[in-house]
């Protein structure tokens, strides 16, 4: 039996109205929830970069990529384990600035924790820490059981892979060299 494990699937299109609720289609279909998303523009002009996590079994992440890699409007999708990837979240956390001003270590945890103060007023103070789940949320319980928390958010997983270009680079250059060798013969 197959134990599931954090999958990292990254998708390359064009940006398409409707996509996403295509993909997450796919997602429902297999009963897989996503755990974060994350979209922006990638390296390549005209081209969008979905990076979802999800837990699943190895044989159905294999299923579910194939089946989206098999969309017209996607250029390529793939997925990765977390030893393949360079990863991070950035969280958000807002307390209480007469708290957080009379708790005890605060330059400590600031060091510990390396997080950087993005606004801050007498009513409260929002600070960022950017990292894996682990570390983000371990901020959060800290910050819970020392003085509490107004307000925390977390990103989706934004992830680059560990070789020296994205895969998607591979396959354009090698389409690019196919329709030059076409259009060389004609």
């Amino acid at each position: 039996m197959q134990t599931k494990k954090l999958y990292t699937i990254i998708i390359f299109s064009e940006n398409t109205v409707g996509l996403l609720n295509q993909i997450t289609i796919i997602f429902t279909r297999r009963q897989l929830n996503i755990e974060t998303l994350s979209v922006s523009p990638s390296a390549i002009k005209g081209i969008h970069k979905f990076t979802i996590t999800t837990f699943a079994e190895q044989d159905m992440i294999d299923k579910v990529v194939k089946q989206i890699d098999k969309r017209v409007d996607i250029l390529k999708a793939y997925y990765n384990t977390d030893e393949d990837l360079v990863y991070q979240e950035i969280a958000l956390y807002k307390v209480s600035t007469e708290l957080f001003l009379k708790m005890e270590g605060i330059e400590e945890l600031i060091r510990k924790y390396n997080t950087r103060t993005l606004d801050m007023n007498e009513d409260c103070i929002v600070l960022e820490k950017s990292g894996h789940y682990e570390e983000t949320q371990a901020l959060f319980k800290e910050l819970s059981r020392k003085i509490g928390v107004l307000q925390f958010i977390r990103s989706g997983r934004v992830a680059i892979t560990k070789s020296k270009v994205e895969r998607l680079s591979d396959m354009l250059a090698a389409m690019k060299t196919k329709l030059d060798i076409k259009n060389g013969e004609e």
